[in-house]
């Protein structure tokens, strides 16, 4: 479990990174937050954190969102994690949770005149998914929030509301996971996690405009699948149906990492098990995030003896 937290400018103990009852962000969801992996590799006795900076810019953009100002940028706030995973001195896999939110002690909601603190903390994590390989799947009932609502681009703590409603009623239905239509009935995403999906050897995705995260684990699929696999990715709207005829079909995000589905409504993806073109992502991402490919090692920040 964490010791420390980067809180209120200072590191701390983690039992003193407390704010109160009060808080603006507690009682209005008025915090954007990034979820960010560091893997361990034993060979290199190294911590690499993935594409560091790339999750602060994306925090940055989501506080601009909720009219938040930052005396940091992207390069101080990696440097300050870097610093927190060093104090820690984990050698896991750890996720790691950055959040900007809005501190003032007020009833009022409201995104302007408020004050806003950065805090940071990590803790080892593993899987998201346990049937990582083959989950279930359902198309959830709830639609995902709009971004003329509370706009998905930004990963604005309130708005995960839509995402625990999508979850447990997949989880207590007796699914892995679920997948969410955006207004107009086309497919956006999982609960908090983008989709991907092969029909006719192509990878297909939904586009930034259909209500998704703009997902730095799905940058990082279309690459490896274009310079490795050789596969371009179609980013287009995707119909219902399409997901009971797909050859294979897979979520991705920090947290998820890469998880293969198996069934969707109780339909089977392709023969029902995870598929060669999912298989050959997984591998590859899995060896890039742990600094293991020459290529990526850009992407891999190392924690010590950096």
């Amino acid at each position: 479990m964490p010791t420390q937290a980067y809180f209120e400018e200072q590191f701390v103990p983690m039992e003193q990174a407390r704010v109160s009852i009060m808080t603006h962000a507690f009682n209005y969801g008025t915090a954007v937050f990034e979820g960010i992996r560091a893997y361990w590799n034993a060979d290199h006795n190294q911590l690499y954190v993935l594409r560091l900076r790339e999750h602060y810019v994306r925090l940055l953009e989501s506080a601009k969102i909720l009219r938040m100002k930052l005396a940091l940028d992207a390069d101080a706030m990696s440097a300050l994690t870097v610093e927190l995973l060093r104090r820690e001195g984990y050698r896991e896999d750890v996720y790691i949770r950055p959040l900007v939110y809005k501190s003032d002690e007020i009833i009022g909601v409201r995104l302007h005149n408020l004050h806003d603190e950065f805090t940071i903390f990590a803790t080892p994590f593993g899987k998201y998914i346990d049937k990582d390989e083959g989950a279930h799947v359902c198309v959830s009932s709830w639609r995902r929030n709009d971004d003329n609502a509370i706009p998905p681009r930004g990963k604005v703590s309130g708005a995960y509301v839509n995402s625990a409603l999508i979850k447990s009623e997949a989880q207590l239905n007796g699914f892995d996971e679920a997948i969410v239509l955006n207004h107009d009935g086309h497919i956006s995403e999982g609960s908090a996690e983008n989709f991907f999906m092969v029909r006719g050897g192509q990878l297909i995705t939904p586009p930034v405009t259909a209500n998704i995260l703009e997902g730095i684990t799905r940058s990082t699929v279309i690459q490896l699948a274009k310079d490795e696999l050789g596969i371009e990715t179609v980013e287009r709207p995707i119909d219902r149906s399409e997901l009971y005829i797909a050859e294979e079909a897979f979520f991705c995000g920090t947290g998820v990492q890469i998880v293969a589905i198996a069934s969707v409504d109780h339909y089977p993806v392709g023969g029902g098990h995870i598929g060669p073109i999912t298989s050959q992502l997984r591998d590859l991402y899995f060896r890039a995030v742990r600094g293991e490919v020459e290529k990526y090692r850009d992407w891999c920040t190392p924690v010590y003896g950096a």
